[in-house]
């Protein structure tokens, strides 16, 4: 049987989905792209952002009729499965089965189900279980990058965020596990690895197992594993320590995501972040003072309700102090179960946009700003594939996380190559291949 499995949202939805596609695999069926030919469809869901979910319904609407003309399965997955697990099979009388992202180990005995004729929405309840994490989707060999999920949930209970609510509260994998997966994906030829959570920087909190700066050490000690990535972290979970393995750790990216989410410390209060801004700027400032060129990106919300101007004012103020090399900006959209639905203070839609535009072009000409001062430099490069704008090039990332492309062949993919950067765009580096440097920038 053919399967194909439309993906939305966050990178831990894209390594759901990596897990997903290694079960059904391992049922001997074939993965491939289009709907149109799929015996099975799965429709791996995000509800963080509302625009993600406007996305979801609309594409079932075009599934259930090639459901209508072909009998396609149709199975959804993910955070709307979860949030909506008491009327989904109302809301889309035509799907076959919905999984949570914490019972995705069992697809197969839904797809099973399914196969046989009969409609299984599963028991959503024990969204705490940790099954579905420990599942090792392992990689082709000649991948060179992997996600590997460290841990899952999130805690802080942010007041417009439902994560808490869809995936669940904090579980972490025993570090041995961890390490043991990303050896393996070592001799299989992966060089870098992204570890993934809701809250990375909570990883093993209050358990007796290696805080996440000690399992970054023993990453760092892994043969083959040329680099190391993580996210996403909160601010106010960022300590000293973790500070500290920036420029310590060789393998270490010299890249950080670390959202604010506003400028202002009364949103803050209502957002329930647990921090002040200059507290947010303190740590800011640790790691740019432990790694000078460490590239910065952030998440942002506009438009929070009660947000007035002199708060907006507070949020441009550190976008342009900080300078941040990327900004992930949204205008507020009231979520489902949240405490920030239930606030007084809504901001019209069209002030809510404005503001986003206007926060937007700042940003984006200082992401310019970063990326043509990078002009004239030499960098190292992994390179990834071919790239999207021309069959001469390949395409790549540098440590910090920024996309290169240059004239390249294809005995450099999958090898780190030292290229000159010769014109800085606006979301991306163009760039000439140059002898090898030695050392990092930190």
């Amino acid at each position: 049987m053919k399967f194909c499995i439309e993906n939305f949202g966050c990178q831990m939805n894209d390594h759901d989905t990596e897990k997903m596609v290694h079960l059904l695999l391992s049922k001997g069926m074939e993965r491939i792209q289009d709907v149109n030919r799929a015996d099975i469809v799965i429709v791996n869901t995000c509800c963080i952002r509302e625009k993600a979910e406007q996305k979801f319904y609309s594409l079932m609407g075009r599934l259930r009729k090639i459901k209508r003309k072909k009998g396609t399965i149709l199975g959804v997955t993910g955070c709307i499965a979860q949030q909506e697990k008491d009327g989904i099979g109302e809301k889309l009388p035509f799907i076959d089965f919905s999984l949570g992202p914490s019972s995705i180990h069992r697809l197969g005995e839904a797809v099973d189900c399914a196969i046989a004729g009969e409609r299984h929405l599963f028991d959503f309840s024990n969204n705490g279980c940790i099954d579905s994490l420990l599942i090792k989707p392992g990689t082709r060999r000649g991948k060179i990058k992997a996600y590997i999920t460290i841990m899952k949930g999130c805690n802080n209970f942010c007041s417009y965020c439902v994560v808490p609510y869809v995936r669940g509260r904090e579980v972490s994998r025993n570090s041995s596990d961890i390490l043991q997966e990303i050896e393996n994906l070592a001799l299989l030829g992966v060089k870098e690895v992204t570890l993934l959570g809701q809250n990375v920087n909570s990883y093993n909190k209050a358990r007796d197992d290696l805080p996440f700066p000690d399992l970054l050490r023993c990453i760092n000690d892994i043969d083959s594993i040329e680099r190391i990535r993580f996210i996403t972290s909160h601010p106010k979970d960022m300590s000293l320590e973790l500070i500290e393995c920036f420029g310590s750790l060789s393998k270490l990216c010299e890249s950080i995501h670390l959202p604010f989410q506003a400028g202002s410390d009364r949103i803050l209060k209502l957002m329930n972040r647990g921090y002040t801004i200059e507290e947010y700027r303190k740590k800011i400032s640790l790691l740019r003072e432990r790694c000078r060129d460490i590239a910065i990106t952030a998440d942002c919300i506009v438009g929070f309700p009660g947000e007035s101007e002199e708060d907006f004012a507070g949020t441009l103020n550190l976008v342009e102090d900080i300078r941040f090399d990327g900004l992930f900006s949204f205008a507020y959209s009231p979520r489902k179960n949240t405490v920030a639905a239930t606030l007084p203070g809504s901001i019209p839609r069209e002030i809510a946009l404005e503001r986003l535009a206007h926060l937007q072009k700042i940003q984006k000409a200082i992401t310019l700003e970063h990326n043509r001062a990078m002009e004239g430099k030499i960098t190292e490069v992994l390179v990834e594939d071919w790239s999207k704008n021309s069959k001469e090039e390949v395409t790549g990332r540098t440590r910090t996380n920024k996309i290169v492309n240059f004239k390249g062949s294809s005995g450099m993919l999958g090898g780190f190559i030292d290229v000159e950067i010769v014109k800085g765009y606006a979301n991306s580096l163009k760039g000439e291949v140059r002898k090898p440097i030695g050392g990092h920038t930190c």
